[in-house]
């Protein structure tokens, strides 16, 4: 008798510290993403559906993961960033939610940066862009997914070919995606011999850049080398089409800019022939990931994935990789988990710097062609460009 209890009592110990998978309820993930008030809005979109699909793709349809039902919460934040800060409060807090996603815009997701450790629980950020997300004001529980402004930009010095004959101006918003944006630009410039005449800042929304586009125009035209005008906008009007009703090749002026979503692609055709750097095209990358989201995309919408698809994704895969690796869903056990964590998402594989949390990943060169049977202009493989390819600088160090 007594050796049965004592049995009993061992395996009551034993069930005290194994992680409760199945008995708990279903895990919640809070989507917090600008969905309202904003061009912004369709990044969103695209983002929640990515992020269905990665679930999807890495549960086997099942949703869930050791045995508890994965649950969405979608928060609107209005792409305020006050609105956002509470909404996640809210999310960690009374939703109890065990991680977190967001934001769209970079200002909004770094209001929402202190909020997480407070919590004391992980955001994941997808798909904002800026640098900072991941730089000094930033904190241990943010792990950053999507690409920073620094990988925009060198890639697309990359793929400009710089050297002591190029002369560049730049157009960008002035907030934290634009002038992160621009300063890593001018940061992957740096001996090369390139030169950057003029910096341009134009508040978001902006429609009209008759001046801009002036100003722009007089500061390269003479300039005896190379002249490009590099666009880093998200969402603000027509930057592009001001530039090309201008003229610029009166002056011997050049366009270059990043790759964007499908609907914007279509503007491209008035560039063909452009070079630049894209995050991510559906044509571009070769695996089995990307394969199955651009078949089952193109099945359910009648469309293929488009730039943000592929982020939502990425971040889900993440999130899923995190909680079928970890031996717990603590915090503290997770962050371990996912530093120095690679994992396969439709770009191929990503992985976790443990330094600061961003996400190392490749980028693509492309050049411009404009094929009249599709509906937008193809931004061609140059070439994959890898991480280790580009010096990408740590935001903060976690290790210190």
């Amino acid at each position: 008798m007594k050796r049965l209890f004592a049995a009993l009592a061992t395996a009551a110990a034993m069930l005290a510290y194994q992680p409760a998978f199945a008995q708990e309820g279903p895990v919640k993930i809070a989507l917090i993403h600008g969905m309202s008030g904003s061009p912004l809005e369709a990044f969103t979109k695209q983002t929640h559906t990515g992020f269905e699909m990665g679930l999807e793709y890495a549960t086997h349809g099942t949703m869930e993961i050791k045995g508890r039902k994965i649950e969405i919460i979608k928060k609107d934040s209005q792409f305020k960033p006050d609105i956002a800060r509470a909404l996640l409060a809210e999310a960690y807090g009374d939703d109890g939610a065990l991680l977190a996603v967001g934001d769209t815009s970079s200002g909004v997701a770094l209001a929402m940066l202190p909020v997480a450790a407070e919590f004391q629980k992980i955001l994941v950020v997808e798909p904002a862009v800026a640098d900072s997300l991941t730089g000094k004001d930033s904190n241990r529980y943010v792990f950053k997914t999507s690409r920073n402004s620094s990988m925009d930009m060198q890639a697309q010095a990359l793929s400009l070919k710089p050297d002591k004959d190029l002369y560049v101006a730049t157009l960008a918003e002035d907030y934290a995606f634009g002038k992160d944006g621009i300063a890593a630009f001018k940061k992957a410039l740096e001996g090369t011999g390139a030169t950057v005449v003029t910096e341009e800042y134009v508040p978001q929304k902006t429609t009209d850049y008759t001046a801009t586009v002036e100003r722009l125009f007089n500061a390269l035209k003479d300039k005896p080398g190379r002249k490009v005008v590099l666009i880093y906008v998200a969402g603000s009007g027509d930057p592009m089409g001001a530039l090309v009703s201008a003229d610029p090749a009166r002056y011997g002026i050049e366009i270059s800019t990043g790759g964007n979503i499908l609907p914007v692609l279509k503007t491209y055709k008035r560039v063909p022939g452009m070079e630049g750097a894209i995050y991510y095209y559906y044509e571009l990358p070769k695996n089995p990931v990307n394969d199955w989201l651009v078949a089952e995309h193109q099945k359910r919408f009648n469309a293929p994935p488009d730039f943000f698809t592929a982020g939502g994704m990425a971040a889900a895969l993440a999130i899923a990789k995190a909680l079928e690796t970890a031996p717990d869903w603590e915090t503290e056990t997770l962050i371990k988990t996912m530093e120095g964590m690679s994992w396969e998402t439709p770009k191929g594989t990503m992985t976790f710097r443990p330094e600061d949390h961003q996400a190392m990943q490749s980028m693509y060169h492309f050049k411009i062609k404009v094929d009249d049977a599709v509906e937008w202009a193809i931004p061609e493989l140059v070439r994959e460009i890898k991480p280790e390819e580009m010096n990408i600088p740590i935001g903060r160090n976690n290790q210190q």
